[in-house]
């Protein structure tokens, strides 16, 4: 009897692996938005050095760069993705595969920029243009996932996109050790093509092709998600719900009350949950740490190398974020963003602390182990919680047909980065490194207090589109349903 029922649960549950394979292959994207996230650390020393590493002859092309362009072009890239947010976000009503296909060779392109540049200003127009198109793939790729899995792995499948980021920018802190910034432009530029050739072969996501009324096309995709499961009821569940969303008789007037009623109830909390889980993310201190890994760590350290040191937190960083993929889906959402912030606040108030000792009386020869501590605890959480988590909640928390929506947070997430990388130099001219580390941790608790009084578990519940409606007792409860709570839904 127990064999039969244990034939029968498997039965029933849908095939992974299809699910699994898309998601790997999409993946390729947010691989070359991490290579090109870890470029410009090992590639702005190259480009600082006045004959080009591992060269016997010199370059046609070579030329040095000042530190003040150096800055430009690590800031370009992070305003570039200010400006790809919105376009990219209206661009996905055109279909999320059709939208990844659009980006990839000229991301391709321009990283050829780079390699072929003869001056400076190339290099700015590259970096703008690869960020541009970097968060257009940072902004489908997690919505693409979050279409295409079930349920009950969507949390974890969507970590994977955030953990091959993380690989892409320890790849780009490795190779820059032996390559020079040409070199290493060039290896970022293979990404985007094996992106275009793996979109080849996985389909749009069914969402998609049923909101666009392409129902054969919708149904094929699904049964190969599925892996030939039996997929009637999913696919009438999905074409009921979208079909009441679309609400295509409505009057002029009735659309008006309609969008007012959508922006109160149906898109005020998502824009303001993901807008703000991606301002605590940015000025959480992990993008300032990671554009200036080196030189922090070198203050903070006196017996251990930086450079290890920055390679040891990114290897960390993979770790954690490989950790966070399998305990998304098990442990939820909520639980692991409560830890995240909670412990990226008390090592970001250690690590200031030590610095505050080290620099007010010098008695912290030998105890390297300290900050080395605190840093990785800190990126161990980061990595853990909010990092992927405040990605895969523009993916869940969005009604399907304003998804695109979600370019808001994800401009909203770059504008951040910009400040944050910009400001992080001011703040410790005005506040001393160790003070510019106790802001950082201040806002981690301010962090810490919006995810317990705001965000939502999102943890085993249905896309909006994949909702059971009826009178079921069973039926999923809608997160914003008016009178719902905030709380941890099983």
């Amino acid at each position: 009897m127990a064999s039969s029922m244990q034939d029968l649960i498997h039965r029933h549950r849908p095939h992974r692996f299809p699910q699994v394979l898309a998601s790997l292959m999409v993946a390729m994207g947010p691989l070359a938005t991490g290579l090109g996230r870890g470029y410009s650390s090992p590639a702005l020393a190259s480009m600082q050095i006045p004959l080009p590493v591992n060269h016997t002859y010199k370059h046609p092309y070579h030329f040095t760069i000042t530190p003040d362009e150096g800055s430009w072009i690590a800031s370009l890239s992070l305003l570039g993705a200010f400006f790809g947010g919105i376009p990219g976000g209206i661009a996905m009503g055109y279909g999320r595969r059709n939208v990844l296909i659009a980006v990839s060779l000229p991301f391709a392109l321009c990283w050829l920029l780079t390699v072929f540049a003869s001056n400076v200003k190339m290099v700015y127009a590259s970096s703008f243009l690869c960020g541009l198109f970097s968060a257009v793939v940072s902004l489908v790729t997690p919505v693409y996932i979050s279409e295409i899995a079930h349920p009950d792995i969507r949390g974890c499948l969507c970590s994977v996109a955030k953990l091959a980021a993380s690989v892409g920018m320890l790849l780009s802190f490795l190779l820059g050790v032996y390559l020079d910034w040409r070199q290493l432009a060039m290896v970022a530029s293979i990404a985007p093509v094996l992106l275009f050739l793996a979109l080849m072969l996985v389909p749009e996501t069914p969402s998609y092709l049923l909101y666009s009324r392409r129902e054969k096309e919708a149904q094929s995709s699904l049964l190969w998600l599925r892996g030939g499961d039996d997929i009637t009821l999913e696919l009438e569940t999905m074409r009921a719900n979208i079909n009441e969303m679309k609400n295509e008789d409505e009057t002029f007037q009735e659309s008006l009350v309609t969008c007012y009623r959508e922006l109160t109830t149906d898109l005020a909390k998502p824009l303001l949950i993901t807008c703000g889980l991606m301002v605590f993310q940015k000025f959480s201190g992990a993008n300032a740490f990671n554009f200036y890994a080196v030189p922090i760590l070198s203050e903070a350290f006196v017996g251990i190398n930086p450079y290890s040191a920055a390679v040891v937190v990114g290897l960390l960083q993979i770790l954690a974020g490989m950790v966070s993929s399998v305990l998304i889906d098990t442990a939820g959402r909520l639980p692991l963003l409560i830890v995240s912030n909670l412990l990226m606040s008390v090592a970001l108030a250690g690590f200031g602390t030590f610095l505050y000792v080290n620099e007010t009386m010098s008695a912290t020869a030998g105890k390297d182990w300290m900050p080395l501590t605190c840093a990785l605890v800190f990126q161990v959480a980061y990595s853990l919680g909010i990092s992927p988590i405040a990605w895969l909640y523009i993916g869940e928390l969005f009604p399907l047909k304003h998804r695109g929506l979600g370019a808001i947070a994800n401009s909203v997430s770059y504008a951040c980065s910009f400040a944050s990388v910009k400001t992080f130099v001011d703040f410790q001219n005005l506040l001393g490194l160790y003070g510019a580390f106790w802001l950082y941790s201040i806002i981690a608790l301010v962090g810490l207090i919006f995810t317990i009084v705001i965000v939502p578990e999102t943890k085993g519940t249905g896309l909006q589109e994949m909702q059971t409606k009826g009178p079921s007792p069973e039926r999923y409860i809608p997160i914003y349903e008016p009178g719902t709570q905030n709380r941890m839904l099983s």
